[in-house]
């Protein structure tokens, strides 16, 4: 049984409807996960995306911004993680610069790293040796904040001890 082309497009559109329902994605993504489905094509994929657009369902620069304010909200990150992130969401490298210089914006990195931080020597106190400064240090990179800025934060922490291990 073959579907005509108005009840693909609406079977895939209504598809779209519920993956976009479950959670936000980008332009890419959906495309990608609605290509993956039996019955589509590319042709009736890119004029659901283009209407889903008009109708203001799909938005790469607000699912990107939304998404890395979000994250940082959620858990004070840094800009190479988020970048990182938003990579591998699909979104344009354009695009994310710019979601990440509004989220930068209103919440600078260097109160990021020092909530983080904080966060850390509540769960785990101040460091007290070279290992345990070392330990924190990978954390906070893993986390995406700069190499830099990372060392003078842990720098400036580390003071309080001497190489005692």
């Amino acid at each position: 049984m073959s579907l005509t082309a108005d009840e693909l497009r609406r079977r895939i559109f209504e598809r779209a409807i519920k993956l976009l329902s479950a959670k936000p994605r980008s332009v890419a993504e959906l495309r990608e996960r609605l290509l993956r489905g039996k019955n589509s094509n590319e042709e009736v994929v890119e004029t659901v995306i283009s209407r889903l657009r008009e109708y203001g369902y799909l938005n790469d620069e607000r699912f990107a911004f939304s998404y890395a304010a979000y994250k940082v909200k959620q858990k004070p990150l840094g800009r190479r993680r988020l970048e990182r992130d938003l990579k591998f969401k699909k979104i344009d490298s354009g695009i994310a610069n710019e979601a990440l210089e509004m989220v930068f914006a209103e919440t600078p990195e260097e109160q990021l790293i020092d909530q983080a931080i904080a966060k850390r020597i509540r769960i785990r106190g101040k460091p007290k040796n070279r290992a345990e400064a070392k330990s924190l240090f990978e954390h906070l990179l893993r986390q995406g904040f700069e190499f830099e800025l990372v060392s003078d934060k842990v720098r400036s922490l580390a003071t309080d001890y001497t190489d005692e291990d």
